[in-house]
């Protein structure tokens, strides 16, 4: 599509009538909805909807639209927030050893399979400067220990200011990160092995491998203050036999990790995640 868009994301209290006011706010301005979607969570009481139109033909100018929109939105007790498909979002990219999710983003953005800028790399180890370097990428090597880690967040979030990023993506970053710097750099995506709570810590595989596990899996995640217990956007799993290895476990496991990390990173740059709660709608 290269006409831009506009995207609304907004949950609020159900009643009726939400639909018809949405979408006559867009249609009183000019607009064309070129996509619209919606969900009823009966049990919150909470009605939840993205809705994306044409800008071309729209009367409001860009600036004036969430200011003209949260004079319906707050009666309703709404929470929104809205998006320009010709906003080039930055992502900054944290790894430690492994490099298979990393390969796999910096591929797929090249490909353009998500629309999104990779200025900035950083990690906890040095070893995957060379990947940094071999896509003309600013790497940042900030180790981390449990004597210095207040000082390391706080010199990651002026990198975070400098280069202007919009997205952490932590693609096997081995640390836990803050509460602390969560509450100040929200938007952060994680990606775990889906064996978590049962096989936490070092050498899941392995583990899973003496229980003899018939389906292994991947989780990602927003990061959130309680460890691996944030809102899920994406997950997916295959199957093993008694036949697979370790070493089959570990490969079929950084497929899924490669795959699930890059449909919620590519769902999140879409505008197509609403979070309520711990829980999420992905809109397709």
């Amino acid at each position: 599509m290269t006409n831009p868009t506009a995207t609304l994301l907004i949950s609020c209290p159900d009643r009726r009538g939400l639909v018809a006011k949405f979408a006559n706010f867009i249609y009183s301005n000019g607009g064309n909805i070129i996509h619209a979607d919606q969900h009823t969570d009966f049990a919150a009481g909470l009605f939840l909807t993205r809705i994306e139109w044409q800008l071309d033909g729209f009367n409001l100018p860009r600036e004036f639209i969430a200011p003209a929109f949260n004079a319906i939105a707050q009666p309703l007790g709404a929470k929104w927030e809205i998006r320009f498909s010709d906003t080039v979002p930055r992502i900054a990219i944290w790894v430690s050893r492994q490099d298979h999710c990393l390969f796999d983003l910096i591929w797929r953005q090249r490909a353009k399979e998500f629309v999104a800028e990779i200025p900035l790399i950083i990690s906890n180890h040095s070893n995957l400067k060379v990947v940094a370097e071999q896509f003309n990428i600013d790497f940042q090597h900030i180790p981390i220990t449990k004597d210095n880690k207040s000082e390391q967040e706080a010199q990651q979030l002026e990198l975070l200011r400098q280069y202007k990023i919009d997205l952490v993506v932590l693609a096997k970053y081995m640390q836990i990160v803050s509460a602390n710097f969560i509450s100040q750099f929200p938007q952060i995506i994680n990606i775990h092995h889906s064996f978590l709570p049962a096989f936490i810590g070092a050498n899941p595989y392995h583990r899973a491998f003496e229980r003899g596990v018939k389906i292994i899996g991947a989780t990602a995640h927003y990061a959130t203050p309680d460890l691996d217990a944030g809102p899920i956007i994406e997950q997916d799993v295959v199957r093993v036999t008694h036949r697979d290895e370790v070493n089959d476990l570990m490969r079929k496991g950084k497929d899924l990790e490669r795959v699930v990390l890059a449909r919620a990173v590519r769902s999140h740059l879409q505008n197509r995640v609403l979070v309520y709660g711990n829980r999420t709608v992905v809109f397709e």
